[in-house]
């Protein structure tokens, strides 16, 4: 799985932070999201799944 994010689409409401706090964090000063994990491990797969399907600005885009 690879993981890629638009920053400018995220409204910072952190649901993936909280479905996937391994795979994605936010700013301090904005809340925009942060990706630290661009491959993660397939025991984090379902967990990316959650937040991707989460997020309400839909800017989390996985390729399998």
């Amino acid at each position: 799985m690879r993981v890629s994010i638009d920053e400018d689409g995220c409204v910072g409401a952190g649901q993936c932070v909280l479905a996937a706090p391994d795979v994605f964090d936010q700013r301090d000063e904005d809340g925009i999201v942060v990706l630290l994990d661009k491959e993660p491990g397939e025991h984090l797969h379902e967990a990316t799944r959650e937040a991707a399907l989460l997020c309400p600005a839909l800017v989390i885009h996985l390729a399998e």
